[in-house]
């Protein structure tokens, strides 16, 4: 499963990324996070807020940092 954080590195893409790697390391998922920073690539995703996370090539979430539980259910689904 890949696992993309979209953003610049704010704070907020920095959580969004913990909890993701939370969430899929509980669910005991094959996983990898890659981070996304350039905003020519986050465009191409249709995001215009950050932070966001794709999971798969899909966008699951933009603008806000969903919580661990949040994220488990996203990615159970």
């Amino acid at each position: 499963m890949l696992l993309q954080i979209l953003g610049t590195g704010c704070p907020k893409c920095q959580k969004l990324e913990e909890n993701a790697r939370q969430a899929a390391s509980e669910l005991n998922l094959d996983f990898h996070i890659e981070k996304v920073k350039d905003l020519q690539q986050i465009m191409a995703f249709g995001v215009m807020i950050t932070p966001a996370l794709v999971v798969d090539s899909v966008v699951k979430v933009a603008g806000k940092v969903p919580g661990v539980e949040d994220i488990k259910k996203i990615l159970t689904k």
